[in-house]
Formats: structure tokens, C-alpha cells, sequence
């Protein structure tokens, strides 16, 4: 029972986002622009936000109730997202079923914003796996309820044609969501979140041109470590929070060269710790990630404390009572959040101007940052897209 409930809060928990429109430049903004999202702005100093549209209905559906757990990239000036789950038959409180989706959104990025160019559909469901835009495209690993596609590496991209393109470029030799990923020169490093139905704390190397995989020195700390945020920074691979039982605020870095994991400073602004459990992030450039979202620890503890330990009536009631809330009552963390690896510092950019999204897409392309769907309260998702236009130092 434990263990159910454990999963089930931070799934519902964790899934979703937000997307965004598309503004142009400040002038006063100072841009490296490259083809992809990664390593182009230099320092955030604000950010300003505006709504941007909904996704249009997945295949079958009347209405898009927002999804959460969804794949999120972009390719040249195309942003991707897709998949994802949500609960469009009934709430969590009445016993739900959850559901997954196979729909994929291509949006062309433009002075007037984002335009929908494609909307298609993988030959399976997926969610809840590991997105990573690269120069040549965008990996998604994982991350499906179907059991023969969780082992799945895709790749994504926009071919000559301006039309989508879905790669199958691996398998991996165990099934993986909720986890982590990044890629170095060639190779993915893939771990936490559930392998093979199991929670992990263990991480790997895959090799693209061999199709090889290699497990590498576990994370240090908790065993059990799923919705981690992490980014590759300076050339290692950072990771954040993630929760089980628990929502954690802890941080470690891994050192590529020597399989080998240090200590970092724990998630923190004006001296609280802030988890970031269910948060999703982007690379700012080779010192700097920037993270949107987190469950509060210390409600997300009570609640699966009490979800775990209450029986009979008074499990009834709180469960009513914790799944009618409002959104606000879950104060999850609304800090626009930025770690700098160089002097292991985090500090806040302001705050996002919407409820607070866990399990959102999240996107940047050049000075735009794109926050797309996402959960705004357990069960609860939002079909929004905001769009925030960066000003940099």
C-alpha cells in the first residue's frame, strides 16, 4: 500500500507544464543566438511573461485538459512537445483512470508568435520520460506505459521538408520514466526515477554509434530518487532534488572523467530550502541552469505521510479534503529559479505570474522560454502555454 501510494502522489504530483507564445527580442537584451536552445543567453536578469495559447485536443478527445509528464524540445525554429497523461474521465478523488497520449505538436516559432505547422501521432503512448534537445535534435528516452516502448531511445527532428521526423536510434537493456538525461559528445547518461518497474539510484552511459550500454557509479543519498531535475554543466552532469517518500533539496554533481559523484549546495534561496520535486529545467549556458516548478516539501511530506497512514474515515477525509484544494494551497515553489555551477549558487529571477506548474515542458529557444502544460495540483493539469522573453545582463 505503501509503495502505491507513494508512486501515485507523485505522479499526480509531478506531470505537467506550461507553453508559451513567442515575443520578440528587448533590444536590451544580450543574445548569443545559436541553432538550438542550450548555451545561448549570458546571465538572467528578468523575465517577462505572457500567455500563449492552448493545446488543440489530442486524437479522439473533444477538449485538451492539459497533460503533464510530456516530451518538450525544439529543432531549428521548431518547438516539439507531445504525450504526456492526465485524467480526462473522472478526478483522482473518484478513482480516475489515467490517461496517456500518442499526439505530437510541431509549432514553428515566428515574430508573432508560436504557430501550429503539424499535429501527429507516434504509434504508441508515452510519458513521464527523459527529454534532451541537442544541436541536431531532440532524444526522448523512455517514458511509455507500454512496456515494449520503455526501453525506447527516439530521436526528433524537423526533416528538409519541414515535416516531423521520428528516429527509434536505441534500446536501452532496461525500461526507464521519471529518471534523468543529458548528452556529452555522443553519449547519453541516463539513471534515477524507475528501471524496470523499480526504484533506482542507479545511472548509466549510453553510446550512440555503438548502441552500448554501461552502468557508472550510483548517485550518493537517497536510494529512491525520482522527478530529479538535471543538466549538464561545465562539462558534468548535475542533479537536484527528486523525492520518494520524502521530497529531497540536496544536490550533486558527477564527474564524467572519474565515474565519481561530490556534494553541491542544496536547492536554496533567502535561507529556505526548496525542493524541486516534479520541476523541469533548461541550459542557460556552459555555467548556468534555469528551473520552473517544485512541490513544497513540507506539504508534499504530510500528504503521503497521511495518504500511507490513515485508515478508514479519517483516510476518506483527508483525501477529500487534500484533492479539493485549490492550487495555491500546495504553494509550490513559484521562483524562477537559476543555479550557477561555477560558484555552486542559486538565486530566484522573479517569479512565474501563473500557478505554479510540476511535470511541465519546458523550453528555450534563443531568448524565449517556453513553459508548456503541466500539473497545477495533484490530479489537476493546465492547458496553457506561456511564453517568457528573457532580459539578460
Amino acid at each position: 500500500m505503501k509503495k502505491v501510494w507513494i508512486a501515485a502522489i507523485t505522479s499526480m504530483l509531478v506531470i505537467g507544464g506550461y507553453i508559451g507564445t513567442n515575443t520578440n527580442a528587448s533590444k536590451n537584451a544580450k543574445i548569443e543566438i545559436k541553432a538550438y536552445a542550450s548555451e545561448n543567453v549570458k546571465s538572467v536578469k528578468r523575465i517577462t511573461w505572457e500567455h500563449a495559447g492552448e493545446l488543440e485536443a489530442q486524437k479522439g478527445f473533444d477538449k485538451n485538459i492539459g497533460t503533464a509528464g510530456v516530451l518538450s524540445g525544439s529543432n531549428k525554429n521548431y518547438l516539439i512537445v507531445g504525450g504526456g497523461a492526465n485524467f480526462p474521465y473522472d478526478t483522482v478523488l473518484n478513482g480516475g483512470a489515467k490517461e496517456h497520449y500518442s499526439d505530437i505538436y510541431v509549432y514553428k516559432k515566428e515574430d508573432s508568435g508560436l504557430t501550429l505547422v503539424e499535429h501527429t501521432n507516434l504509434d504508441h503512448k508515452i510519458g513521464y520520460g527523459s527529454s534532451i534537445t541537442t544541436d541536431k535534435g531532440v532524444y526522448y528516452i523512455g517514458g511509455s506505459p507500454d512496456k515494449e516502448h520503455a526501453d525506447d531511445i527516439l530521436f526528433l527532428t524537423i526533416d528538409k521538408n519541414k515535416k516531423l521526423k521520428v528516429e527509434k536510434v536505441g534500446d536501452l537493456p532496461f525500461t526507464i520514466s521519471n529518471g534523468i538525461a543529458v548528452e556529452k559528445d555522443g553519449k547519453l547518461y541516463i539513471g534515477l526515477g524507475q528501471q524496470n518497474g523499480k526504484d533506482s539510484n542507479k545511472l548509466y552511459e549510453y553510446d550512440l554509434k555503438t548502441s552500448t550500454t554501461k552502468e557508472l557509479a550510483s548517485i550518493p543519498g537517497e536510494t529512491v530518487r525520482n522527478q530529479s531535475v538535471a543538466q549538464l554543466l561545465n562539462g558534468s552532469l548535475y542533479v537536484f532534488s527528486g523525492g520518494g517518500s520524502i521530497a529531497y533539496t540536496d544536490g550533486y554533481q558527477y564527474n564524467i572523467q572519474t565515474n565519481s559523484w561530490s556534494k553541491v549546495s542544496s536547492v536554496k534561496v533567502d535561507d529556505k530550502e526548496i525542493s524541486l520535486l516534479g520541476a523541469n529545467s533548461v541550459k542557460l549556458n556552459n555555467d548556468e541552469m534555469l528551473v520552473i516548478g517544485g512541490f513544497n516539501k513540507e506539504v508534499y511530506d504530510y500528504a503521503v505521510k497521511n495518504l500511507n497512514t490513515l485508515k478508514g474515515e479519517e483516510l476518506a477525509a483527508f483525501r477529500t479534503k487534500y484533492f479539493t484544494a485549490d492550487p495555491y494551497e500546495f504553494n509550490w515553489n513559484k521562483h524562477v529559479l537559476i543555479y550557477n555551477a561555477k560558484n555552486d549558487t542559486w538565486r530566484s529571477a522573479g517569479k512565474v505570474p501563473f500557478d505554479a506548474p510540476c511535470g511541465e515542458g519546458l523550453v528555450l529557444m534563443n531568448n524565449q522560454i517556453f513553459s508548456i502544460n503541466g500539473e497545477i495540483k495533484p490530479g489537476v493539469r493546465t492547458n496553457a502555454i506561456y511564453s517568457g522573453t528573457i532580459l539578460s545582463h
